[in-house]
């Protein structure tokens, strides 16, 4: 069967995008005036103290930077794999990776207490610190992917340089992967974190995460503009969020496993999977079973668009709870600041450290998750990346 060229058209205007623009601008307002409080009342307002320094906008702002790298998926797929019925999407896959990470960043240097201190990070590096590492990782994989996917627009260039271009990101990604989560794997100090298998844990779950982002909002922009997604591409990449998922609860067992195997963190192993309260509950209801178990059920034993679909959406839940359960529970686990001595008196030496975030986070960190969404419609409609058509016979005619 002859080839067909893909035919890519801007996201028109339609009554739908408008009203999804205005409520996607509404949370954009009150992430401003939230940010505008904390800044003007300080970190007081906030559920955030001296014990739990990241709270709920960096649970937000880490999934974000995750999903971004995930989101890259469909692209690398296509490009570096050679999946031809992929390539139609790789231009948005491009794009939305980049809109997913500036709403992450955004929620960062929102909340540094003086956003102006980003200036610093910027122009002193400390490169024995991984943050100063993640500075370049965060800022080059923008200025990489920008330029992949300039590549893929241009119909002169040779495919190959496209192709190696792609590998580059891939790799890119990996690395930024790898960092997010030696942020964490690195704090030897605080037994929740101290852990080498978070870093390939993160880009697994970046897979994961990802892919359902961009499955989700790839059909609300094709759904809001009357375009065409084939149910059998669909579900194809619902197998694929299959695998990352049962993927994700790999590498989560091993970690558990192997913490349980070491002394040290005997503790606080039971704290996440027996007494941890809230955190137990995250873990094993809405991470395990509600964002893994179930997602895999729903797209092998019940392969459908719809189930394809709610999948997705608990992939993403589960994944909001795995990262709150792994930054924030993480902090709550108390430290134990004189190892081997008894403290008779000490300031939280012992004790789990409660956190509620409060309504300004939430606030901040749903800004985030909409300037993501308004940067990636407002770049499909000025750069025409999304096909005209995804469906079934569309992508036949294709492969």
């Amino acid at each position: 069967m002859a080839m067909e060229q893909t035919i890519y058209r801007e996201l028109k205007a339609t009554p739908g995008v408008w009203q999804m623009a205005v409520l996607l601008l509404a949370f954009l307002a009150a992430a401003a005036g939230a940010w505008f409080y904390m800044e003007h009342h300080g970190h007081a307002v906030t559920g955030m103290d001296n014990q739990i320094v990241w709270g709920l906008p960096h649970v937000f702002a880490i999934f974000l930077i995750v999903a971004a790298s995930g989101a890259l998926n469909v692209a690398s797929i296509a490009s570096v794999f050679g999946q031809t019925a992929y390539k139609p999407m790789a231009r948005f896959s491009s794009l939305l990776a980049i809109t997913l990470l500036v709403g992450g960043l955004a929620i960062v240097v929102l909340d540094l207490g003086r956003a102006d201190r980003l200036i610093v990070a910027m122009t002193t590096y400390n490169f024995s610190s991984i943050f100063a590492w993640n500075v370049l990782l965060y800022n080059g994989f923008i200025a990489v992917v920008a330029v992949y996917l300039v590549m893929q627009m241009m119909r002169r260039l040779d495919y190959k340089w496209v192709r190696l271009a792609g590998l580059f990101a891939f790799l890119w990604r990996l690395a930024l992967t790898t960092g997010t989560g030696s942020i964490f794997g690195w704090l030897v100090a605080r037994p929740g974190y101290d852990a080498a298998i978070l870093a390939p844990l993160f880009i697994v779950m970046s897979f994961s995460f990802g892919l359902a982002v961009f499955i989700l909002v790839t059909l609300a922009l094709f759904k809001l503009n009357g375009r065409p997604f084939g149910d059998q591409l669909l579900m194809r990449m619902g197998r694929l969020l299959g695998i990352f998922a049962a993927a994700v609860l790999y590498f989560t067992t091993v970690q558990h496993l192997t913490n349980l195997y070491a002394a040290e963190h005997g503790a606080v192993e039971r704290f996440v999977l027996l007494e941890g309260g809230i955190y137990t509950v995250l873990f094993w209801g809405v991470q395990v079973v509600l964002g893994g178990l179930i997602p895999i059920a729903l797209v092998f034993l019940n392969p459908s668009r719809s189930s394809t679909i709610l999948a997705s959406v608990l992939v993403v839940i589960g994944g909001f709870a795995q990262l709150y359960v792994i930054i924030i529970g993480g902090q709550a686990y108390p430290l134990e600041i004189f190892p081997g001595y008894e403290v008779l008196e000490g300031w939280h030496e012992g004790v789990v450290n409660p956190y509620t975030p409060s309504i300004w986070e939430l606030m901040l960190g749903l800004g985030g998750v909409a300037l993501a969404l308004f940067a990636a419609g407002l770049g499909a409609k000025v750069l025409r990346v999304l096909p005209t058509n995804l469906s079934d016979a569309n992508l036949a005619a294709k492969t």
